[in-house]
């Protein structure tokens, strides 16, 4: 499906570990990278003390720490830049960011690309969706 939006300038951004801008970037730092494009926020780094630190339940905190709670607030209907989060392995350690009702922005390793929330793979590992509250 093809998608005239927002998200079109950033697919195809190169996976990197921690990556925090356009040269490479994980799903935290493209989160953080179009909300200050788009939407003229910056959100904290959230950069790991140390860049080897690629255990699931390492990225999980961080995710935690990042959109869980703080400055973000669960939703029940995501609107397009809610973060959502999903389970790799036992713990919470994916986001990607709402387009529209069907599509999200995310970066897994292969780079920035579109994906169907409403297909299976990411329907059952869905844990919800958040919102920022300084969003206006």
């Amino acid at each position: 499906a093809f998608l005239m939006s927002w998200s079109n300038a950033y697919i195809g951004l190169p996976h990197v570990a921690f990556g925090r801008e356009r040269d490479g970037c994980d799903c935290w730092g493209l989160v953080r990278l179009v909300y200050r494009e788009q939407l003229g926020i910056d959100l904290p780094a959230y950069a790991p003390a140390r860049a080897c630190a690629l255990e699931e339940a390492e990225i999980e905190a961080l995710i935690g720490t990042a959109v869980i709670g703080g400055d973000w607030v669960q939703v029940a209907r995501p609107e397009a830049f809610d973060v959502l989060v999903f389970r790799r392995g036992g713990y919470r350690s994916h986001i990607g960011l709402v387009v529209d009702a069907r599509f999200m922005l995310h970066s897994p390793e292969t780079g920035s690309a579109l994906a169907d929330i409403t297909a299976p793979r990411w329907r059952s590992r869905f844990e919800g969706a958040w919102r920022f509250r300084g969003r206006a």
